[in-house]
């Protein structure tokens, strides 16, 4: 089973940039989006009748926004955290037979700190959700979670230090939720793997120099362990400020 996460940093942009050649390329189970930056309607994605497509739309337009693509059909679907709705679009849930998908877009701090503790409560609060879901059965998250957990997740740490997304609050945060029974499944196969990023500046010549944060991740139940196989990311495509991240696992 192989599945795909990607911030496209807004769909109808990112279908102008190859966003079809990628998506039959992988020929992905299921697919996540975060950031599509879309009202209802405002596009018509052409996948195919295998894929089932399910949509939760920020309120405020042209603003955040999450999809999930997918040929599995799931025994139900949940939109945001507590109640089912997300004003900012930022959460979908699908319970499958053998696991809950977590697709999510965390909020960003901002790069004056303005929103760092509204993070904090939205951290905790969506700590708790996974937590209560990995009570019934496994689960796997995905998406740009806007933090670079360890130094290794990015390419000039000290400098960053204290940064939106690189605040000891925010990478504590991270660590609280893999404490609590997940793991980074990039990190579970390559942990000691440096210079690989999911997200580049759009500055010139920061990506041709690689000068990245890896923020995108899959993160998995522990007692998921047994049936990953491999988790990698694509940073050679293009068509969006972050790159696509994978996760390939058996079938549960």
């Amino acid at each position: 089973m192989k599945l795909v996460s990607w911030n496209v940093n807004g769909l109808r942009a990112c279908v102008t940039k190859g966003f079809y050649d990628y998506f039959k390329e992988t020929e992905a189970d299921i697919f996540c989006l975060q950031e599509t930056k879309l009202q209802e309607g405002q596009i018509t994605m052409e996948l195919g009748e295998e894929y089932a497509q399910f949509w939760n739309y920020a309120v405020k337009k042209g603003y955040s926004g999450t999809a999930v693509f997918t040929r599995i059909k799931p025994l139900s679907v949940h939109y945001g955290i507590e109640e089912n709705s997300e004003p900012e679009g930022r959460v979908i849930t699908l319970e499958f037979d053998g696991f809950y998908l977590v697709n999510v877009y965390t909020p960003n701090a901002k790069r004056d700190l303005t929103r760092l503790d509204y993070r904090m409560e939205w951290e905790d609060r969506f700590r708790s959700y996974l937590q209560q879901l990995d009570s019934l059965k496994p689960v796997v998250v995905c998406g740009d979670l806007n933090v670079a957990h360890q130094e290794i997740d990015l390419k000039h740490p000290k400098p960053n230090l204290g940064n939106s997304g690189f605040t000891l609050e925010e990478r504590g945060k991270m660590t609280e939720l893999l404490d609590g029974g997940f793991l980074d499944s990039f990190r579970h196969f390559y942990p000691d793997r440096a210079d690989i990023y999911s997200w580049w500046s759009y500055m010139p010549k920061v990506r041709e120099r690689n000068v990245g944060w890896r923020i995108d991740y899959f993160l998995v139940s522990n007692r998921l362990e047994p049936q990953l196989i491999d988790a990698q990311i694509d940073c050679h495509i293009m068509g969006s400020d972050h790159c696509p991240v994978l996760l390939t696992m058996d079938h549960l």
